[in-house]
């Protein structure tokens, strides 16, 4: 009997053993706990918007992604781990199946963090923060901010007024147009929420850089292309004064909305600057009609441009070459690889203690990175406001060239 106790309590204490390693991200058989981790992986996965109603599609930013992690698992992973991706769960640009598709990542395929989130619509933000899963991505809407869970690229792209807002695509058009004085801006959106503020947070980037804002136009319905743009064109048209104004900002997520506006302005005679955040997408101009409308147009990516000669630049494409031959680069490839670049620089700095609450603590603890890819993060402040940084290319003769480097500029507190 005493020697029969004295086995009962050996196996008890080696369970209890097994499961503390396993709660702390690697039990002897390697198995995932619940967290994602083991003793040599990392579990992640993501949610695009791979498919939708209107066209648009960020399903490239799971190239992106899964290029980068690829090039970490190549160097050895990440202090002892490498990176297990499973693929992103796709949520039509709906924000309910964003939220199943969140809960399926976190509760069924068991991953640690979700990498990358790419989805104006995205409807896992509660969810995640909720559960104090870490989620990287483009932060376009107001979900994202004022989480301590859910990180930016480029920061927070919706600040509730008094935090800092951004003011490089202003400044940086002013550059590429000689200056702002005397230059007037008008801004059109749709009807969605995130397309309204970001009208408001846009308009005052270029009021901040010396344009005159003439007008800001909410009323184009989100859901698909107005059968007759003319209305829109009209008011445009006579918005400075009964004159055009300089610049035309486009703040619509979704091709055949901005190529049905610009067609239109061209038609009508525009001759100033049009710009957007969305068309710099080689893959788009495949199509003569596309390229024709968005020839002349300046797009503003949050990213140093794939012509770009930065050797970081040279490195993301190598890394997409790698494991997507022949594969176009997009906008949306780009902000899936550097939204996994910053979650590798976490975990990294987070050691081989690895558990969500220290990866959260690392990250919201002052963290900083810099990179000539896309600028530079500091968390906790940048839960609150944008980064300040961005670059600008041109679509000539059907190519896009660099036509402003990324730079950084100081935020202003938005009104």
């Amino acid at each position: 009997m005493r020697r029969q106790a004295l086995m009962g309590l050996v196996v008890v204490a080696a369970l209890v053993g097994c499961a503390a390693e396993q709660k702390a991200g690697g039990g002897a058989s390697g198995a995932a706990g619940s967290d994602g981790v083991t003793a040599t992986t990392i579990k992640v996965g993501g949610v695009l918007t791979k498919t939708s109603a209107s066209g648009y599609s960020t399903k490239d930013a799971e190239i992106g992604a899964r290029a980068r992690f690829e090039r970490a698992n190549a160097e050895g992973g990440v202090n002892g781990r490498t990176i297990e991706f499973v693929g992103a769960e796709d949520d039509n640009q709906d924000a309910a199946k964003g939220d199943a598709a969140a809960k399926k990542l976190v509760q069924k395929d068991q991953v640690f963090a979700v990498v990358p989130v790419h989805a104006p619509n995205f409807g896992g933000a509660v969810f995640l923060e909720g559960a104090k899963v870490p989620w990287f991505g483009w932060a376009t809407g107001p979900q994202w901010c004022g989480t301590t869970t859910g990180f930016g690229y480029n920061g927070c792209l919706a600040p509730k007024p008094g935090a800092g807002s951004q003011t490089w695509w202003g400044n940086q058009l002013a550059d590429l147009a000689g200056g702002a004085q005397g230059k007037t801006v008008y801004v059109q959106t749709t009807d969605s929420s995130g397309s309204k503020y970001g009208g408001t947070t846009i308009s005052q980037s270029f009021q901040a850089a010396g344009f005159k804002l003439v007008g800001v136009n909410s009323g184009l319905p989100a859901a698909a292309p107005p059968p007759d743009w003319l209305p829109y064109v009209n008011k445009i048209m006579r918005s400075d004064g009964g004159a055009a104004p300089d610049v035309v900002v486009s703040i619509i997520a979704g091709t055949k909305f901005n190529t049905g506006l610009y067609s239109a302005l061209k038609k009508a005679g525009y001759k100033g600057i049009l710009t957007d955040a969305t068309s710099y997408d080689a893959a788009i101009l495949k199509d003569p009609a596309t390229a024709q409308a968005l020839e002349g147009v300046v797009a503003a990516p949050m990213f140093e441009p794939f012509e770009s000669t930065a050797p970081e630049v040279a490195r993301l494409r190598a890394d997409v070459e790698k494991v997507a031959p022949g594969t176009t680069l997009t906008q949306h490839l780009a902000i899936g690889y550097w939204s996994a670049d910053i979650f590798l620089k976490v975990l990294e700095k987070t050691g081989k203690d690895l558990t969500r609450e220290s990866f959260l603590r690392t990250a919201n603890s002052g963290f900083t990175y810099e990179n000539p890819g896309f600028g530079r993060i500091e968390y906790p402040k940048d839960h609150t406001e944008p980064n300040g940084c961005g670059a600008l290319v041109k679509l000539v003769g059907g190519a896009f060239q660099v036509a402003e480097n990324m730079k950084c500029f100081d935020n202003v507190p938005l009104k």
